[in-house]
């Protein structure tokens, strides 16, 4: 077996597209397209233990925070999903502009307890987001 060592991939026709044969071997999808722009592991108070493309988290009040991109989205039409361990109850990150308009610069988002749906503050809370940088 040959192995590729390479610090960086170009696409051809496309230096910012690099075509990945899908499984069954039938269909293509585009490796950017898929990869994770961000993620963030923090606390409760919102200091981060882990993180890629995040400048900082910013506590918004009890259970909702805000991932500050280093490097912007495209545009506020980027997903983002979320999830937490929290110690009696289950719990769910929900994303959301708390009544802004989303920013290409910053995902907010809020920590809701499932028995109450109430937004609640966690001791491990997790974002990512998937859409185009800038």
């Amino acid at each position: 077996m040959a192995t590729l060592k390479t610090n960086t991939l170009t696409g051809t026709s496309t230096a910012g597209s690099i075509a990945v044969t899908g499984e069954g071997n039938s269909t293509t999808t585009n490796l950017q397209q898929g990869l994770a722009k961000a993620f963030v592991n923090h606390d409760a108070s919102a200091s981060v233990d882990d993180s890629f493309n995040t400048s900082s988290v910013t506590d918004s009040g009890t259970g909702h925070y805000g991932l500050n991109f280093t490097n912007a989205m495209a545009n506020a039409h980027y997903i983002g999903s979320g999830s937490n361990l929290g110690s009696t109850s289950e719990f769910a990150s929900v994303i959301t502009s708390d009544g802004a308009s989303p920013t290409a610069s910053r995902m907010d988002y809020q920590v809701r307890n499932l028995d109450t749906v109430n937004p609640t503050d966690q001791a491990f809370n997790r974002a990512m987001t998937h859409g185009d940088l800038a």
